[in-house]
């Protein structure tokens, strides 16, 4: 997660609609942002800065699919967001995200031995 993806940015994200649908739509797959768009029933320009802005706290990311209808590839979303965990302590708040990690990104922690 970037320095800058606060309480009040992820609390921003998380107040907007289109933001909120987006991440339950591709909890269940990966999605278009084509498909999102339909789905969330605002313009792609719209879709694609909210998009931007969930890759940017670590709350969704980017795939790249083989599309067998065009015969190329795709760009896909899917979200891997486990749970947002808001924690206050002696007058301080700290966000934690817990993610899905592949078992690529597990390998690579463990031998990085983060």
């Amino acid at each position: 997660m970037k320095e800058d993806c606060t309480v009040e940015t992820i609390g921003a994200l998380l107040e907007n609609a289109t933001a909120r649908t987006i991440l339950r739509m591709t909890s269940r797959e990966p999605m278009t942002a084509r498909t999102l768009s339909d789905h969330c029933e605002v313009s792609q320009p719209t879709v694609y800065r909210k998009l931007e802005e969930l890759r940017a706290c670590g709350l969704l990311v980017e795939q790249t699919q083989p599309d067998p209808d065009e015969g190329h590839h795709r760009t896909v979303y899917a979200t891997n967001l486990r749970r947002i965990i808001v924690h206050i302590d002696e007058g301080a708040m700290d966000v934690r995200i817990d993610r899905h990690e592949d078992v690529a990104d597990r390998l690579t922690r463990f031998i990085e031995g983060a």
